[in-house]
This record gives C-alpha cells, sequence and structure tokens, in this order.
C-alpha cells in the first residue's frame, strides 16, 4: 500500500514538473497558419519568443514578446536561446564575430587610437586565451575617431546588430544572424500570410541548423573578400565596364559592386562548403576572447592534408560526451564511439573528419558526401630543403584580394549614422581607393614565423573636414609604431589551387618578395611603377625598395613577430633562380639537398647540390 502511494505522489510531482498550468492549445497558429515549425525540437511558440499564446487578441498575445521579431538579438537572448541554450550563448558572447575584438584591435593600431584597453562592440565581461579574467570596453563610450569609424563604417558586420537595408548583405542580429537567414532582399517568403513578403524578416521560419555558404557571404564579402574568392568571384569591375552582351557581369552585389568570375577555390570545385572546414568552435567561439582571428581559428591545410614530415594527427573516440557525438547527429553520418577523428591544430577533434580504412575522410556536414583528403606527406615536393617556413598558402593561392591606397576622409559639417549608438551624430565617413588586383601577391613572414601573402592592411590617407566643411587634415598617412607608413598583414584569400605556383613566380619575380611593380635599372635598384601623390616616394602595391643594392621597408608588415624579409633571405632566394634554368622539376633530387650557396655566388648553377 505504501508503495503504491509512493508512486502515485511521484506521478503527481511528475505532472507539476511538466506543467500542468500550460495551455494545451496554442492560439498563434489562429492567426500564423503555415508558419514554418522551426526545427522538429522547437515546437513551442512562447518558448522562444515569449508573449501569450492563450488569447485572440493580437495585442495582448504580443505585449510581452521577445524582440519581438527576433528574439535571439542580444537584448533577449538570455531568455529565449540562452534559457536552453547556455553554454553556446556563452561561447558566442566572446567570439570574434560578435565582440569584433580583432578588427577593433587592428583599427585602434592603425588608426592611433587608444590601444591600452581591449575594445569590444558592447561591453563584455569572459576570459582571455590564457583564461584569465577579461572585461572589454564597449566600443561605444570610446571618444576618438578610430572608434567612430569602427561605429559607422564597420560595425553592420557583427552579429549583435541586424543589418536589413544592403541589398544581399543584410542579416539579422544574435543567433538569427546565422541560424535564420536573410535572402537578398531581407523579406520573408514563407507559407505565413501575415509577414509573407514583409520586410526585416529572414527568409522562412525554418531553423538553419547548418548555415549554407550564402549566410557566411552576407559579411564575408567585403574587405578580404573571403567568400567571394572561395566560390570564384571578384568585385573588382566596380567601374561597370561591359564585359559580356553589353552588360557590366553577371551579377550585382551590395554596395553596387559588379561581380565577375575568377578561378574558385580547389575545396568549392569539389563540393565542400564553409562549415565542411571551419569548426563551430571557430564560428561560435569556444569560450575564450581573442585579440585577433587567426588566434581563434584552428584550422589549418596541415590538418587534412599533413606537411612534408608529418601525416594528419587522430585520436579514437572514447567518450561518451565527447563533442563530436553531439555535433555529428546533425550530419547525414553521425561518427559512433571509437572512430578515429583528425584533430585541429589545437588538438581538438573535427566532428566531420576521420581517418577510415587509413584514409583521411571528410564528411560533407549538410550533404553527407564523403571527399578523400590528398595527404602529402613523404612526398619530395614537400620536403625541399629551405622551404621549411613555407606557408601552404604561398604556393597554392591562385589570387589574394589587395586594396591599394584607400583615402577615408570624415566630414564633420555633415551626419552619420552611428549603428551601435543607434543614432545619427555629427561627422560622416566616405573612401575611394587607387587600384585593386588580385595577382601577383606579395610574401612575408607571418606571425607565425611562417613565409605566407600579405595584403594591405591597411593604406589609409585620412582627410579631416571641420564643422565648415574646411580640411583639418588632409590626406595623412596614419602613425604606425612610431612613424607614418602604410601597412601590410598577412592573409589567406580563401582562393587555394591544387597546382602550386611555379618556382619561378617566387624565386624570379620581386613582386612577390614586396617591391611592388618596378623597372630594374643598372645600378641595382628596382624602380617602383605603381605610386600615389600622397606618397610618391614610395611604392603603393609594395613595402620594400631596392635603392643602389641598399634594401629599405618604407610600409610596415604588421601582427606580431611579422615583418619584410631581409637582404640576406631575399638573396638566397633569387639566387635559386639559377638553380631553376636546369632544374624545373620541384621533384628534382637536388632540392632534398642544402643548397651550397658560396658556389652559386660564384655562379655554379649545376653544383646546387653539394652538401
Amino acid at each position: 500500500m505504501k508503495t503504491v502511494n509512493l508512486i502515485g505522489l511521484a506521478l503527481g510531482l511528475l505532472l507539476l514538473l511538466v506543467g500542468c498550468d500550460q495551455p494545451q492549445v496554442s492560439r498563434c497558429e489562429s492567426c500564423h497558419a503555415g508558419l514554418e515549425l522551426a526545427s522538429p525540437s522547437h515546437l513551442d511558440c512562447v518558448a522562444c519568443h515569449a508573449g501569450d499564446a492563450t488569447t485572440d487578441d493580437k495585442k495582448l498575445a504580443h505585449r510581452s514578446m521577445l524582440g519581438p521579431r527576433n528574439p535571439s538579438e542580444p537584448a533577449s537572448w538570455e531568455k529565449s536561446c540562452g534559457s536552453c541554450h547556455q553554454d553556446q550563448l556563452t561561447r558566442v558572447k566572446t567570439t570574434l564575430m560578435t565582440t569584433n575584438r580583432g578588427m577593433l584591435h587592428n583599427i585602434m593600431a592603425t588608426w592611433e587610437g587608444p590601444q591600452e584597453q581591449a575594445f569590444s562592440a558592447q561591453p563584455v565581461i569572459g576570459f582571455d586565451a590564457d583564461g584569465q579574467p577579461l572585461e572589454l570596453t564597449g566600443i561605444g563610450s570610446v571618444d576618438h575617431l578610430s572608434a567612430e569609424l569602427y561605429r559607422k563604417f564597420c560595425a553592420l558586420c557583427h552579429v549583435g546588430l541586424a543589418s536589413k537595408e544592403v541589398y544581399a548583405a543584410s542579416h539579422a542580429a544574435g543567433c538569427a544572424a546565422c541560424h535564420f537567414p536573410y535572402n537578398e532582399v531581407a523579406t520573408y517568403q514563407g507559407d505565413d500570410p501575415t509577414v509573407r513578403g514583409k520586410w526585416g524578416y529572414s527568409a522562412s521560419h525554418q531553423m538553419a541548423i547548418l548555415p549554407d555558404n550564402q549566410v557566411c557571404a552576407r559579411c564575408h564579402n567585403r574587405s578580404g573578400r573571403i567568400a567571394l574568392s572561395y566560390e570564384g568571384l571578384n568585385d573588382g569591375n566596380n567601374g561597370l565596364v561591359p564585359s559580356r552582351d553589353g552588360l557590366p557581369g553577371p551579377e550585382m552585389i551590395s554596395g553596387a559592386r559588379n561581380i565577375t568570375q575568377i578561378t574558385p577555390d580547389i575545396h568549392h570545385q569539389k563540393g565542400l562548403e564553409c562549415i565542411d572546414c571551419h569548426t563551430a568552435r571557430e564560428i561560435m567561439g569556444d569560450g575564450f576572447s581573442y585579440r585577433n582571428m587567426y588566434q581563434q581559428t584552428e584550422v589549418r591545410c596541415e590538418d587534412c592534408h599533413g606537411s612534408g614530415q608529418q601525416a594528419p594527427q587522430t585520436v579514437a573516440i572514447t567518450r561518451e560526451n565527447d563533442p563530436v557525438l553531439r555535433e555529428s547527429r546533425n550530419y547525414p553520418r553521425a561518427y559512433p564511439l571509437g572512430s578515429e577523428m583528425v584533430q585541429t591544430s589545437k588538438g581538438r577533434n573535427f566532428s566531420n573528419l576521420a581517418r577510415v580504412a587509413g584514409q583521411v575522410q571528410l564528411q560533407g556536414k549538410r550533404d553527407g558526401e564523403l571527399h578523400l583528403s590528398k595527404v602529402i606527406t613523404g612526398t619530395p615536393e614537400h620536403q625541399i630543403v629551405g622551404h621549411e617556413r613555407l606557408a601552404c598558402s604561398s604556393c597554392h593561392s591562385q589570387s589574394v584580394a589587395q586594396c591599394y591606397g584607400c583615402h577615408t576622409q570624415y566630414d564633420r559639417s555633415a551626419l552619420g549614422e552611428d549603428f551601435i549608438l543607434g543614432r545619427k551624430t555629427p561627422g560622416q565617413f566616405s573612401e575611394t581607393e587607387d587600384i585593386r588586383q588580385l595577382y601577383p601577391f606579395p610574401l612575408a613572414l607571418d606571425q607565425r614565423g611562417e613565409i605566407a601573402p600579405v595584403t594591405p592592411g591597411c593604406q589609409t590617407f585620412v582627410t579631416v573636414l571641420d564643422e565648415a566643411g574646411q580640411p583639418e587634415q588632409q590626406e595623412t598617412i596614419s602613425r604606425y609604431r612610431g612613424k607614418r607608413q602604410l601597412r601590410f598583414a598577412p592573409f589567406f584569400g580563401h582562393s587555394v589551387g591544387a597546382k602550386a605556383l611555379r618556382c619561378e613566380s617566387c624565386h624570379g619575380d620581386p613582386r612577390f618578395l614586396g617591391f611592388g611593380q618596378q623597372v630594374a635599372r643598372l645600378d641595382g635598384s628596382l624602380e617602383p611603377l605603381v605610386r600615389c601623390e600622397c606618397n610618391p616616394d614610395n611604392p603603393l602595391d609594395g613595402f620594400l625598395r631596392l635603392d643602389q643594392g641598399q634594401l629599405t621597408a618604407p610600409a610596415a608588415v604588421t601582427r606580431e613577430n611579422s615583418r619584410p624579409l631581409q637582404a640576406a633571405e631575399i638573396k638566397k632566394i633569387w639566387q635559386v633562380n639559377l638553380c631553376l634554368i636546369c632544374h624545373r622539376d620541384p621533384k628534382d633530387v637536388i632540392y632534398q639537398q642544402k643548397l651550397d650557396f658560396t658556389r652559386l655566388d660564384a655562379g655554379l648553377a649545376g653544383a646546387g647540390g653539394t652538401r
């Protein structure tokens, strides 16, 4: 008898826990008939949107809604998404996508802004890369031209703010920025007649658990333009010169930019999407706040393909709480315990990359297609002596987006929209550029100590007009590291080719080493051809000069530990060109041995294999 009573008591408590007082019938559907279900696990309208589901009165039903259109925006995401997904929300709050800390750090460094603090789009308390407590200062409170540049020019590309007015580049705020995609004109196209065709809504109410490339392209089509390059697109014909059927080109995107076609990344050609390479910890964060994007990024070419000396690293799944098991449930093929997963450069498991039957196999996260990764370990062309510092992107990049000469004007006599403060304030930014190119691209030593591509970042000439519209500052180059100089930054262009560049490209063309376009003089000088009248003594498209045999660096390469190649390094690179006259194949055995540069000095090109 006591057992029965206990069972009855337990059932009663269970009914209380599941919510006897919850409405059995939601009235939301009486108006929103045809609205798509967000996902099979998101069944209750008020659990995400709040509001009152028991009434037919629109005002009463909507009065307490979160958002009200988007409950995932930062003002309410604690009560909506965070009520179930606290771990993900904690990570998203400090990811670079939300804070824009890396962008702000580099803007401050290149616009002479305050650098003694760590800045964020909004104030954030979290942890730095070493796990130490970190407080990020909201950029809205900073009174400086660099801060205003971000707020009025760059801020819409972080997930904390909605962008609804930019063709092909609008997105929602918060979690919905990625998981409820907009179409080209930010209008709802689903089956709910109450909002169909309305502006400022996602294209569908169905959640994109695994976002496609177009979600990434909403933001990553400016600056580095990696979303464009990856798919083989280039916005370099913005003069709208007719190129097909008397028209400028096949497609227009945000900012009246004309898109034309270039060679796409090999991974795009093979059917891989952005999320197939990039992990959730990179995109949504891993709980730490990083100062630069390269610190948050954990994927490197070597993870899938190995290096000349080391194969991809793998480890078997042995824990039932391994993130791979949870993440891969959303893929067409989930990975079971015991699967041998490939590890990222940070020693964490990929959730879609495994070693199967001795081969590295990548699963497309959305389509389930299996791709075999070519492992290069042990191949002679990847074991060339002297290439130990060479990044994969140096040889395998087909192009790198480069914008030279960024002339930015700040006009105090006009009003500009401050996206962070949410109002117009005095001061309007505008900019023009001198030239843009994709190839060739310069190389320098990056923050990891590898020789890698760099791109202008930034080449800013600043003009400031006062309240009367009169010049207060005219085409000034900002100070960097104590002097006025243009800047280049290490950059991965997302335009990888299966076939490497020809050896002569780096070993025989000064443009690849940072000299820009030039004419060789008999006195041992390289005369720059591309210059700006605001900086006439130095190359616009390079960071090195050679005057009568003397090497100088009139422009800087940013990021800690980064620098241009030095004279002794450049000399050795050019000396190898003597060998290439006869030994053109990178698999040639002479390149597996240390070159004797003293014999090359004597012009003995055929003795390059001597130890």
